[in-house]
């Protein structure tokens, strides 16, 4: 049973990640953007019959849940505590190969994509990570790079406009026709 150490609250006013005293998986990243996708996940389940959620996402000692804005999260919080500290760890689950990238760019020859998905795991991802999100990459369209915000950051305000921009100046110095967009 993982003890909850700390709640965070998140840049995105509608998301709030937990701080475990133990680690759920052993570097294994969970995303789950509805209900549908968390049939087979006993812990992403729970949380999703809880109502106003609309996102989890969780990674070693962290979860981060996004509600609908429509709750009051010191009611939330309370309704969300028991089936994450009735959560079971999961160190032997494989990953989601496509948690992070696409099998498109995972499979790519592309040097820009290689490229660019070796910067955003160096100096994107873990700073999504603290703030209880992540990304993954769709694809390359053309000089249009399709990116998809994960957690916390799928909703986030300063998602779709500061941290996009950020990304978008990055890729720009390995290739200057790149424009980013968030699917």
């Amino acid at each position: 049973m993982p003890k909850i150490k700390e709640i965070e609250r998140t840049p995105n006013p509608d998301a709030m990640r937990f701080v475990l005293a133990e680690p759920l998986t052993n570097g294994v990243t969970r995303s789950f953007e509805n209900s549908g996708e968390a049939l087979h996940d006993e812990l992403a389940k729970a949380l999703f019959s809880i109502k106003n959620v609309i996102n989890v996402y969780y990674v070693d000692k962290y979860i981060t849940v996004t509600q609908d804005g429509n709750a009051v999260w010191s009611e939330l919080l309370r309704k969300l505590a028991p089936p994450i500290r009735e959560a079971k760890p999961q160190l032997d689950i494989e990953e989601d190969t496509e948690v992070h990238a696409s099998k498109e760019v995972q499979e790519t020859d592309d040097p820009r994509l290689i490229q660019i998905n070796q910067m955003l795991d160096e100096q994107v991802r873990p700073y999504l990570l603290a703030d209880g999100g992540g990304l993954k990459i769709i694809g390359l369209d053309g000089n249009r790079l399709k990116v998809h915000y994960q957690g916390a950051c799928g909703t986030c305000p300063t998602a779709s406009t500061g941290t996009l921009y950020a990304i978008e100046s990055m890729v720009k110095r390995i290739d200057p026709e790149i424009q980013v967009i968030s699917v």
